[in-house]
């Protein structure tokens, strides 16, 4: 009689452990579920979307796009999407036009002389569109100016006085710049002398944005800005205030700053002076 007693006492003793178990290990998953849904809302916008470099596919050309911002979008360098689409300086484009973002470069084309009237239509898309034409882009910007961005070491310096309270990262939570601290309205200053390529606010993450070539191989771009104070094809010089410090595109008032040597993203802090 005591023997069975024993028996039934261990059998329940190891069924209610056996529940135990199976609930412990169901509250754990349903943990661990609920961790990988609800992602950390401090994570920057621009780097939850798509990889560092896109090149396959196609682009549509929307309506204020250029190809400086498609090139930017894609972790390309803007040379490279103009050959394999063909497309020649000033790389005028137009919206509804296809690009390929992969592939073998094209034979660059020259473009057919259009009659006047065709000049002041493409003109007047141009201005619509924020697409320049080659003789807009000569009339807006001297020849001192052009040769200033095409070529030549690149003296750097900060856009904004603020902390740096988020760093450059290529691995686990990607950011392709640096986020400086600041209060809305302080000045954002361009980092160095060059022409402004971008002025508006079409990037998804970068609320209002400015980007500025200093060269045949570096970019700068400005983000999250409250007032931009410069348009495409403006020449600025370093240390010009271009933008008023903002939060759009972000949860905080702060500058997100990048600079990219060929189309791709480079640490900032390796060029910017010690400070």
């Amino acid at each position: 009689m005591i023997r069975q007693d024993v028996k039934m006492i261990t059998r329940l003793v190891f069924f209610h452990l056996s529940v135990c178990s199976k609930m412990m290990s169901i509250g754990l998953c349903l943990l661990l579920l609920t961790s990988c849904v609800s992602p950390p809302s401090n994570i920057p916008i621009s780097s939850r979307t798509r990889p560092a470099t896109v090149t396959w596919g196609t682009h549509t050309v929307q309506r204020g796009e250029t190809l400086y911002t498609i090139a930017w979008r894609y972790g390309q360098e803007f040379k490279r999407l103009a050959a394999i689409n063909g497309i020649r300086a000033p790389y005028t484009i137009y919206p509804g036009q296809k690009l390929r973002l992969g592939g073998q470069a094209r034979t660059q084309t020259v473009a057919r002389k259009p009659s006047p009237k065709k000049t002041v239509a493409a003109s007047s898309q141009a201005r619509s569109t924020g697409v320049e034409s080659a003789s807009n882009k000569k009339r807006s910007i001297s020849t001192k100016g052009a040769q200033s961005v095409s070529g030549g070491k690149v003296r750097w310096q900060w856009p904004a006085s603020g902390k740096v309270i988020a760093r450059f990262s290529t691995s686990g939570q990607l950011y392709k710049g640096v986020a400086i601290a600041g209060r809305i309205g302080e000045p954002v200053n361009a980092t160095a002398g060059g022409k402004v390529v971008y002025s508006g606010a079409g990037l998804t993450g970068y609320g209002n944005l400015v980007i500025i070539r200093h060269n045949s191989s570096y970019l700068s771009a400005y983000a999250h800005n409250k007032t931009l104070l410069v348009s495409e094809g403006d020449t600025v010089k370093a240390g010009q205030k271009i933008a008023e410090l903002g939060s759009t595109g972000t949860n905080e008032p702060k500058l997100h700053f990048e600079i990219r040597r060929d189309g791709k993203p480079v640490d900032p802090l390796l060029f910017l002076p010690n400070r």
